[in-house]
């Protein structure tokens, strides 16, 4: 499962990147509130509105809901349960997609940093087409 993520972030790293510092204001809330909705999709077991979400690769590496549902709940038990988050900065990642930092409280008690990968579709919209968790030291109880 892991090395299938990996091949998307590398499939999705060669793709056409889009400068984050381009992103209008309009296009920066946009993101935000794929992610929220994303995020409480999943705190009700809306997999079909969570799977939504994901950009084109994402439902590529993973093309049925289950399999994506499967994958998030092993590897992104933060995203899919938590008890809380904030929104933190914009930024271009290193080959300069636009990406969206969030810090995550989760139900273990321990606090994460979600990076989230975004991409900008033909019709405008934004999908999520990658996230990297990690644990935030310092900030665990």
């Amino acid at each position: 499962m892991k090395n299938i993520l990996f091949l998307v972030l590398f499939v999705f790293s060669i793709v056409s990147p889009v400068k984050a510092e381009t992103l209008s204001a309009a296009d920066k809330s946009k993101v935000v509130s794929v992610i929220t909705q994303q995020l409480q999709a999943f705190a009700v077991d809306d997999a079909n509105t969570a799977y939504s979400f994901a950009a084109p690769i994402v439902q590529g590496a993973f093309p049925s809901i289950d399999m994506f549902m499967a994958m998030v709940k092993q590897g992104y038990q933060p995203v899919y349960r938590n008890s809380g988050y904030n929104f933190a900065e914009s930024f271009a990642d290193a080959v300069g997609r636009p990406a969206q930092r969030v810090i995550i409280k989760g139900v273990d008690g321990k606090t994460y940093e979600a990076i989230y990968t975004m991409q900008q579709q033909s019709d405008g919209t934004w999908k999520i087409a990658g996230c990297q968790i990690l644990v935030l030291p310092g900030f665990n109880a």
